[in-house]
């Protein structure tokens, strides 16, 4: 840190004492100017005058009032002006009282708007120059009466220029704070969104490969005695399937390694382009399911690609968990126009046989996954949350109810325009 640094500093947070240093320096300057004679006969002289006690008495009072003249700017420049018409009048010859009332003046138009500082500053000149003018021995012209007119001006004109670049600095400041907020702010907002993106990708991996172990597991349990060869395939199906979550939780948690770590991974997300292996794995488990898929996985963004296949993923997982044992599902991704549309239906009437538009443990069930228990759950799950975040964060949305007749529909719009504009 330089000299002129800790000066600053120091100066910042010792503002009376710099004011009071202030003041002994015009203090002398004012005292050792009004031993000076101007008009001598040969120019200006040294030593050839001598202020009277009522001039020293007026220029002590002028210093002592610029030491508090950041603390009371006003009343400084109303004393000091008023100190210096009293040297004006009476004062002969006369001491740069005046001063005083220069840097006073400064001082005001330094804290003060710009409209203020002008109307201030010509009342100041105006009238300490017209008493300079109208009083004492000197013509009206003489340069002493300019002077004052001109320092008044001075003054004036530097304290609003001063004023004027504190406010453009406090401005660019202020503009660079608030960027710094916003900047973290977004980064705060981007690492939420990071989380919750990763938080659903981690349910939807979950929810489904063990929905299937559960299922598979079920089956090889109860064919384990009279049917070891069904058992052993059930059991591949397992091992299968807890394969496909380990990697799929790999790839997932490995978006939180470092961008430099080798094993960060590096296959492509999951897209419709495994929609037949993913239905594959629901057929495995006994669940019948139809695939009617248009050309639209060709120009899909990434975003629009992924949340097809995890809404897919999810309503299958639903299906399988509630519907019952003799449900069939029907998947249909199609294009409309500007979107695409992503459509899971079933048949089941529920693991109790009741339709779920009378109230079943289905349509409990099914609540349960926007976030409230159903009658034989603790706690609900989140998957028709997490689809509906994902399809109303690319800008479409998703419905989920029961269907008329009995069975469930899951439905999702998802904007291809939008997606590949970038806002997905």
């Amino acid at each position: 840190m330089t000299t002129l640094v800790r000066g600053r500093g120091w100066a910042r947070t010792h503002p009376l004492a710099v004011d009071a240093a202030l003041a002994t320096a015009v203090l002398v300057c004012m005292v050792v100017g009004s031993f000076a004679e101007p008009y001598g006969e040969h120019g200006p002289t040294w030593g050839t005058r001598t202020p009277d006690a009522p001039s020293l008495l007026l220029m002590a009072l002028g210093a002592l009032a610029l030491v508090f003249r950041r603390r009371a700017p006003w009343s400084v420049l109303a004393a000091t002006s008023a100190a210096s018409i009293v040297e004006l009048l009476t004062g002969e010859p006369r001491a740069p009282v005046v001063m005083c009332a220069v840097i006073a003046l400064f001082t005001v138009a330094a804290r003060t708007d710009r409209s203020t500082t002008w109307r201030i500053g010509l009342v100041t000149m105006t009238g300490l120059t017209g008493v300079a003018m109208l009083s004492g021995p000197l013509p009206w012209y003489a340069q002493e009466n300019l002077g004052i007119f001109a320092w008044t001006g001075m003054a004036a004109a530097a304290g609003d220029a001063v004023r004027s670049r504190r406010a453009f600095v406090d401005a660019i400041r202020e503009r660079a704070e608030r960027a710094e907020r916003t900047r973290e702010e977004e980064a705060r907002r981007r690492v939420a969104e990071e989380r919750l993106r990763i938080a659903r990708d981690l349910h939807d991996v979950v929810a489904h490969h063990i929905a299937l172990v559960n299922v598979q597991a079920g089956v090889a349990a109860h064919v384990m005695d009279r049917r070891p060869d069904q058992a052993k395939e059930a059991l591949s199906h397992v091992r299968d399937a807890s394969r496909s979550a380990l990697n799929e939780l790999r790839a997932t948690v490995g978006l939180l390694r470092q961008s430099g770590d080798p094993e960060a991974p590096t296959e492509p997300a999951p897209g419709l382009h495994r929609l037949d292996e993913l239905v594959e794995t629901f057929r495995n488990a006994g669940l019948p399911v139809e695939v009617a898929l248009g050309q639209v996985g060709l120009d899909l963004a990434a975003a629009v690609d992924l949340a097809a296949f995890r809404i897919i993923q999810e309503a299958l997982t639903n299906v399988q968990r509630h519907a019952g044992q003799q449900a069939k599902a029907e998947v249909s991704v199609v294009r409309v126009g500007p979107n695409v549309e992503v459509t899971v239906i079933d048949d089941g009437p529920g693991p109790e046989g009741n339709g779920r538009e009378a109230g079943g443990a289905e349509s409990g069930d099914r609540a349960a996954g926007d976030g409230e228990a159903g009658p034989g759950e603790s706690r609900g799950g989140h998957g028709l949350i997490g689809m509906r975040e994902r399809a109303t964060a690319l800008g479409g949305s998703c419905s989920a109810g029961p269907r008329y007749g009995g069975g469930f529909r899951v439905h999702a719009i998802l904007p291809v325009t939008t997606a590949k504009g970038g806002t997905a």
